[in-house]
């Protein structure tokens, strides 16, 4: 199966993150893709425009991208990008405050968002909405990367900010942040799949087979991960080592249900997932769009028949 030239997957961490999409560097440092067949040359950029620019100009042949910038580019005309898994599909987020800081108190305050109209703006301002925070009221500040949105509340240069659980733990000094809203209240907000692994149509057609493999690799990892509460921790500890090993065992045994054992691409949630986009403004004066029009079930599908479903928090759905 292996080509002449490595199988590039394009992601946008900098670092391993503290949440489960950190399967596609355990993959890496594990020998998954090795198992599997395939070479895999991990490219990181920030931020979703980034990760779909690379995959567009032919830098990269898969790129884990925020799922609403997927939908509203098919939207718009791009008929040659298809999802066909999800390493993690819903990132555990979380809202914290700076100290002293309630969500009644919030309105009016600032919000640190990634970019404006990025995926946490969208989901939080969903979220706030349901928490009784008038979005409308708050002044959001674009600051990039969550580690920068992170430092940034703890240095008090915002109200609040969005962030993965990983990111809050592993921040010095957060015991003194409230969180506004946990991840299980955030989560029922915006029960969305926020990220997929997209691949362009020609990439299906010329390398299948390791679309396949890395499915393969990445399901196969997320199902260790699963197994075990210690496994996790142990693998993140050798990637990152400056993170507080009870940190890493606090979020390991968050996460036992978060993995996509069954490769995180299913119908039910991404039907729900393209209806709730449907009804963002930014959505408003944009073509209608099919499930088929941005999903290929059929990689995971071959996956799936070779290494058969297993039950988990990850249920298949067509």
């Amino acid at each position: 199966m292996a080509q002449a030239e490595p199988f590039r997957l394009i992601i946008t961490d900098l670092e391993p993150p503290l949440v489960p999409n950190s399967v596609v560097d355990i993959a890496q440092a594990g020998g998954y893709f090795e198992r599997a067949g395939v070479e895999v040359e991990i490219i990181r950029v920030q931020q979703t425009p980034m990760a779909v620019a690379a995959l567009q100009s032919g830098e990269g042949e898969m790129a884990n991208v925020a799922t609403e910038t997927l939908i509203q580019m098919v939207a718009q005309g791009t008929d040659n990008l298809r999802a066909v898994t999800s390493p993690n599909k819903a990132l555990p987020y979380l809202i914290a405050g700076r100290e002293g800081m309630t969500l009644d108190a919030l309105t009016g305050q600032s919000f640190g968002i990634g970019r404006v109209g990025s995926l946490d703006q969208m989901l939080s301002t969903k979220v706030l909405a349901d928490h009784g925070v008038d979005p409308e009221g708050l002044q959001m500040m674009a600051l990039g990367q969550p580690n920068v949105r992170a430092q940034a509340l703890a240095a008090g240069q915002v109200a609040a900010s969005t962030m993965s659980i990983g990111t809050y733990l592993a921040l010095p000094g957060h015991e003194n942040l409230p969180v506004l809203v946990t991840v299980e209240d955030y989560y029922k907000s915006a029960p969305v799949v926020s990220k997929v692994n997209a691949v362009k149509t020609a990439t299906l057609e010329s390398r299948g087979p390791e679309v396949e493999a890395v499915i393969e690799a990445l399901t196969l990892a997320a199902r260790d991960m699963a197994a075990d509460k210690t496994a996790w921790p142990e693998a993140m500890a050798a990637l990152r080592p400056d993170v507080d090993p009870a940190v890493l065992a606090t979020l390991g045994e968050a996460f036992l249900t978060s993995w996509s054992v069954n490769g995180g691409l299913q119908k039910d949630e991404l039907a729900y997932t393209q209806s709730w986009l449907a009804e963002d403004p930014e959505f408003a004066d944009l073509g209608k769009v099919a499930l088929a029009d941005w999903v290929d079930f059929a990689p995971a599908d071959k996956v799936l028949a070779k290494i058969g479903a297993v039950d988990g928090g990850d249920p298949v759905s067509r």
